[in-house]
């Protein structure tokens, strides 16, 4: 049995009952009639986690897709196996998957896996669009948390819920289901909306819905924020966040783009020019490696320069524009020895940057130890199953270097340089966290040969560019002061979400905050607009 956390203790012997229950019963030991009473429901889809196995959508072949920028997704299963993974869910009575331990955004999972196995794709559709605004992002770059809180999980493999869910929203799209929702009235009320990352846009397509005037104001030449620039086009095809945000602008919402908001257009302006001011400025400041070497070094850079610089040449190629009017911030990892330094997704993402440019070899340092194979006593179900996984980046540097990238429990200590001050190499120790913090294992000192380092450590907090000029509130981790649940910070009508405010986190959680900071700015504008036509009728009487 697998560790369990009390709260899940109960849904255990539930789930192997049940597997037991339909093992007897395709065994014909229940006589005729025996489970006559069992509620006749149209979705009742039988034991399909017992009789099918868990078939995710393959990736392509490494091999192939380090040839190209193409998404690494396959074209995924037909609509035989897409029933069949869907008959798997056990249409649980207490669904783990979309609570909080599971779906940060509560999607109405158990619902749509029954209306896609009983080919109501439609009707799918709308389930998913109740409770997530862009399942083609989530579908394509979550990394499923639902999975990991799965009560299948318990006694078998997870649903392939990520799976069902993307193949719901691009059947929407080629079915013409998914079309502009243009609101029938407008409040008269304003909203500018800074950054339009994942949080900013589910805030501004929740506001529009209901009758305001939002903007949304983007410092980069191009709408999306890091489901732009951030995420790689073999993760999430630019296409589709593209159609996303022209389906936004044709139901009313306004993008203005390069506005770097706070230094070539003032924030204070922008706050007096609109009835509310949400602020969705991501968790952008990266955290930094000080070790000897670093402040003079030479090509040693952050995941985001790497990765953003990256992706703007490739779409500046694809309009059609000469690859070199962006050559002076590109950095590329063509014939070099890559160190990457931190492993999770953006890690992962710089990874396969660089075998996509044809690195020469590649190294990967995690700080922390090797993961186990399966879910430790302190890591129950239903939490995130930390456990040693093959990401797509780590399967491509197997598929063309014969190994693993990964170095564990390894701490920097050191960039050696040349005489240019060019990275040549990186000294490390061994580490292990002790109860003081990491602790440095003697004499394990090695060097690695690196003309490339990049940082992929994660990030700290906000800019604060804004912040300082508004004179907001910070939390003692230096992200904006908002209580989560209301989103107000200390100026009356500014609003905090997303990582700006919770720190560095998933996309799925950036709409969460994104849909309930404009569920709190909504009731800000109706007291607002109430309040503002209770004086006008007031002035009204008087004369």
């Amino acid at each position: 049995r697998p560790a369990l956390s009390r709260d899940a203790v109960l849904v255990v012997d539930g789930a192997a009952a049940a597997r037991d229950l339909a093992g007897r019963e395709r065994a014909g030991q229940f006589a005729e009639g025996a489970t006559e009473g069992r509620e006749d429901r149209g979705d009742l889809k039988g034991p399909g986690f017992v009789d099918y196995e868990r078939n995710p959508d393959p990736y392509r072949d490494p091999m192939e897709r380090v040839t190209d920028w193409g998404e690494i997704n396959d074209d995924g299963h037909g609509p035989v196996e897409r029933t069949v993974q869907a008959a798997r869910c056990m249409d649980c009575g207490v669904p783990f998957c979309q609570t909080h331990t599971g779906c940060p955004i509560n999607n109405l999972i158990p619902e749509f896996n029954s209306l896609v196995y009983q080919d109501q794709w439609k009707q799918a559709l709308d389930r998913l669009s109740q409770t997530n605004n862009f399942p083609e992002f989530t579908g394509r770059v979550c990394p499923a948390p639902c999975e990991g809180a799965c009560v299948a999980g318990l006694v078998d493999s997870p649903v392939t819920i990520k799976n069902i869910e993307y193949s719901i929203v691009e059947r929407g799209f080629e079915e013409g289901w998914i079309t502009p929702r243009i609101p029938k009235t407008r409040s008269g009320m304003r909203v500018a909306v800074v950054g339009s990352g994942p949080a900013g846009l589910a805030a501004a397509d929740c506001l529009n819905q209901e009758g305001h005037k939002v903007t949304v104001y983007e410092r980069e030449d191009r709408v999306g924020g890091l489901l732009m620039y951030g995420i790689p086009n073999m993760k999430l095809a630019k296409e589709k966040v593209q159609r996303r945000v022209d389906l936004l602008a044709e139901e009313g919402i306004e993008f203005v783009t390069s506005a770097h908001v706070g230094v070539n257009v003032d924030v204070n302006v922008l706050r007096a020019n609109h009835d509310a001011l949400i602020l969705t400025i991501g968790s952008t400041m990266p955290r930094d490696l000080p070790v000897p070497g670093r402040a003079e070094g030479k090509n040693i850079h952050f995941a985001m320069e790497f990765l953003t610089a990256n992706q703007k040449r490739l779409l500046l190629t694809r309009d059609g524009m000469l690859e070199s009017s962006y050559a002076q911030n590109f950095v590329t990892a063509e014939g070099r020895d890559v160190v990457v330094i931190g492993g999770g997704d953006t890690g992962t993402d710089c990874i396969g940057t660089s075998m996509r440019h044809r690195c020469k070899s590649l190294l990967n340092f995690e700080l922390m130890g090797k993961p186990p194979d399966a879910r430790a006593p302190a890591n129950p179900w239903p939490e995130w199953p930390k456990v040693f996984g093959i990401d797509y980046g780590h399967a491509e540097v197997r598929a063309v270097f014969g190994k693993d990238p990964r170095e564990y429990g390894v701490v920097t200590t050191e960039f050696v340089l040349d005489d240019d001050h060019a990275v040549k190499a990186v000294r490390t120790s061994d580490a292990r966290l002790g109860p003081t913090g990491v602790e440095i294992l003697p004499n394990t000192e090695r060097e690695w040969p690196a003309d490339l380092v990049i940082l992929a450590m994660g990030f700290v907090h906000p800019e604060h560019t804004i912040t300082n000029q508004l004179g907001l509130d910070l939390d003692k981790r230096n992200n904006v002061m908002a209580e989560y649940g209301e989103y107000h910070t200390n100026l009356d009508g500014v609003f905090a979400a997303g990582d700006c405010r919770r720190g560095q986190s998933l996309v799925v959680w950036a709409i969460h905050e994104g849909r309930q900071v404009a569920s709190k700015c909504h009731a800000f504008l109706q007291k607002r607009h109430a309040d503002l036509s209770s004086m006008s009728f007031r002035i009204a009487r008087r004369a």
